[in-house]
């Protein structure tokens, strides 16, 4: 087993919430100035700057993981990660026509770029990407892994977006393996609470929508190898 300095929830310029600064280029090569062996990019419903991400990674020495925050038809916010960018595309082509049409209006909600492979915006998101999707939270974990994906409940201690928060329990029939937490400080609380996160891998990250928020490498993970398969078996394969 190798342990591997992680951070799986960081969103680019894609989404109307991050930084402009946030481009692909620049989330990779922050991670590696910050000493990180595996990274995520996370943005909202969408994997269209997954591309020069995964060039800007492999130029840097970085594991990438191409992924998503995708929003559930109950506005639940999900990580999703994949093992391929050809996978990780085909989901995007999938949720694309899942996602409630509403264009978006930059100054209210934030520009949505989109960034070739040299780093450079060449085009804008027109539909609004943090709206939710018609994807109920309880089908998310067999479509995910038709993609060779798994699934995260994002942020489950926070009060809006979650999964506690929105639905207001864990449905018994949930197939999740991992969920993620904001404040590890509250997990022993969570679980009593919530017996099905007594058999769940925990994890932290950053939610970074700027910069200086991506993690310090003080988060990690253990794999049988860098490769991105065994790292999302590692995170979904739960060991106490």
């Amino acid at each position: 087993m190798i342990s591997l300095a992680y951070d799986l929830h960081i969103h680019s310029c894609l989404s109307p919430c991050a930084d402009a600064d946030m481009t692909p280029g620049n989330i990779v090569g922050m991670a590696a100035v910050k000493n990180l062996n595996v990274i995520a990019l996370t943005d909202h419903n969408s994997c269209k700057n997954c591309p020069p991400f995964m060039k800007y990674a492999e130029e840097f020495g970085i594991i990438a993981i191409p992924g998503m925050e995708l929003c559930t038809a109950e506005e639940v916010h999900v990580i999703c990660l994949f093992e391929t960018l050809e996978d990780a595309m085909s989901f995007d082509a999938y949720v694309s026509t899942k996602l409630m049409t509403y264009q978006n209006d930059p100054d209210i909600f934030g520009m949505q770029q989109i960034c070739n492979m040299d780093d450079e915006v060449i085009g804008l998101e027109p539909n609004l990407l943090i709206n939710a999707t018609t994807i109920p939270f309880d089908q998310v974990h067999d479509i995910v892994t038709k993609y060779h994906g798994i699934m995260i409940p994002a942020h489950i201690d926070k009060t809006a977006n979650s999964i506690l928060s929105n639905l207001g329990f864990i449905p018994p029939d949930a197939k999740f393996h991992c969920a993620e937490l904001k404040d590890l400080k509250i997990l022993h609380s969570l679980r009593r609470k919530n017996p099905y996160l007594e058999k769940c891998n925990i994890i932290t990250n950053s939610d970074a929508h700027y910069l200086h928020h991506i993690n310090e490498p003080i988060n990690y993970l253990y794999s049988q190898s860098r490769n991105p398969k065994d790292i999302l078996k590692s995170i979904n394969t739960y060991s106490k």
